[in-house]
């Protein structure tokens, strides 16, 4: 079996999410995409926007359309979220013949040796790198990957987030997410 980690605060998960993962699985042949909402990212500072109920709904319901895609709580309840922790987890649930992919932007990935226990991270899992306008990196000798270049993906939360609390209804968002983002309030809405 073929299963990718695809983690990230999805802080709302929008259609870039969707694109890179079914881009992922179909170019690699992924059996499962593995969603894993961040419960606590170490990255960021001043945390997340909406809870980590509402960002595993909202990821549900993004991924309802697809069944290649499931939607992980493997991150719930943990102090911070670290990728070797969530590989060991993934790790222990699965074949030892299974292959393990992680799929991630080219900005997080430009931090890879910033990264608790990146090398443990590089020997467990292939990167599956989506690339970011503007976006360079350095590519550790140790770290086996592929780029996902084809994506025009010029979507971030951040701004979806602005359109939100501005009163917009951002079409970067699957319906079922606005929805859901609109009937609880969310991100000033």
């Amino acid at each position: 079996m073929k299963l990718a980690i695809y983690g990230g605060t999805f802080d709302p998960v929008h259609r870039a999410h969707l694109a890179a993962a079914r881009a992922a699985a179909d170019r690699f042949h992924l059996d499962r995409v593995l969603f894993v909402p961040a419960a606590s990212p170490p990255h960021k500072r001043g945390g997340t926007h909406a809870s980590y109920r509402d960002r595993i709904r909202m990821t549900e319901l993004a991924c309802a359309g697809d069944p290649r895609f499931e939607v992980s709580r493997l991150e719930e309840n943990t102090e911070r979220s670290y990728s070797i922790e969530t590989i060991e987890k993934v790790r222990a649930q699965i074949a030892s013949d299974d292959e393990l992919f992680f799929i991630i932007g080219a900005d997080a990935f430009a931090e890879i040796r910033t990264w608790r226990r990146w090398r443990d991270v590089a020997a467990w899992v292939h990167f599956i790198v989506v690339s970011r306008p503007g976006i360079a990196y350095d590519v550790p000798p140790e770290v086996r990957y592929d780029r996902l270049d084809d994506l025009q993906l010029n979507i971030s939360s951040s701004a979806i987030r602005q359109e939100l609390a501005a009163g917009g209804r951002p079409s970067d968002l699957p319906p079922d997410v606005l929805e859901y983002v609109l009937t609880h309030h969310l991100y000033g809405s």
